[in-house]
């Protein structure tokens, strides 16, 4: 799918908004976690620092899989947006031992020191701003320009939410155990507020992970095999369609289809059918680059 000036534009906008956002909030969380000793919201700073780096990967991907094919390179550079995807699930693994490893210390030490401030909440909710913001305007792109860099940002973000929603919730626990003291194991609910992070963390990373790989080791959408070929014997004068083959550079679907077609036809006349089931099958998969190979039936 070959892009416009201006829809790379819009593409490269809506990675480098995620890149902006991600300064903002990285720098903000470290200095209310460090003056208030909160694990859950210095968890969250760790979290959005590699969101920084995963964002920055996202723009130079987007930058660089918008290239045309050249001589070295004949599918294109989509596979780049895959790499990012994968080098951003990695990222995020290293976020979810760096948490639990701090969170489970904290359980086993019972060093507990955390004050809850107003500043507390506000760097949080203003994290939840943030984050739906750009999720929103990454998802639209994503959607539009069938981008998986942007739509792994997206849902990275999207996921970011909450998780700044538990740690606001383990923050209150913790103020109301300060409050009262028969409720003491509230103060623990910080830590287990970063546990939670890690564990909704993992969970993307799991899919992101998993769809990352399966990108980069061509293999085919589930389901849609059968419905080319369903596609392509609907055009008259195809006997067989068989050997369909799909993989994915990036946003970018390139299929391959072979055709038995009457043998007595002239050249011209292949020609105009296999463009004919090239037409049925983009009607499936708009923007999608289909080569038919026709073969005479020899029946």
């Amino acid at each position: 799918m070959i892009l416009s000036a201006a829809a790379e534009r819009e593409k490269t906008w809506a990675a480098a908004t995620s890149v902006i956002g991600a300064v903002c909030l990285t720098a903000l969380k470290i200095v209310v976690g460090l003056a208030t000793g909160s694990l859950g919201i210095l968890a969250e700073a760790a979290h959005s620092g590699l969101d920084l780096m995963a964002a920055v990967m996202t723009l130079i991907a987007v930058r660089i899989s918008s290239r045309p094919a050249d001589r070295s390179h004949l599918y294109g550079h989509g596979k780049v947006e895959n790499l990012s995807a994968l080098g951003e699930a990695v990222l995020l693994v290293v976020t979810c031992l760096w948490i639990i490893r701090s969170a489970l210390q904290r359980f086993v030490t019972g060093a507990i020191e955390v004050e809850v401030t107003f500043w507390s909440f506000a760097v949080m909710i203003v994290s939840i701003l943030v984050d739906y913001s750009r999720a929103k305007v990454l998802r639209r792109a994503a959607a539009k320009y069938s981008s998986q860099a942007l739509e792994a940002d997206a849902l990275h973000f999207s996921t970011d939410i909450w998780s700044s929603a538990v740690v606001i919730l383990g923050l209150a626990s913790v103020a109301i155990g300060d409050r009262a003291p028969w409720l003491w194991w509230l103060r623990y609910a910080d830590a287990a507020a970063a546990l939670a992070v890690a564990a909704i963390v993992i969970g993307v990373t799991w899919k992101l992970g998993v769809r990352t790989v399966e990108a980069l080791l061509d293999s085919a959408p589930h389901g849609l095999e059968e419905k080319i070929t369903a596609a392509a014997e609907t055009v008259s004068g195809i006997h067989n369609v068989h050997n369909v083959r799909m993989r994915y550079s990036g946003s970018q679907l390139f299929v391959d289809v072979h055709v038995l077609v009457d043998g007595a036809q002239s050249l011209r006349q292949a020609h105009d059918l296999t463009e004919e089931v090239e037409r049925s099958i983009q009607v499936l998969v708009p923007n999608a680059d289909v080569t038919v190979h026709p073969e005479p039936d020899e029946q």
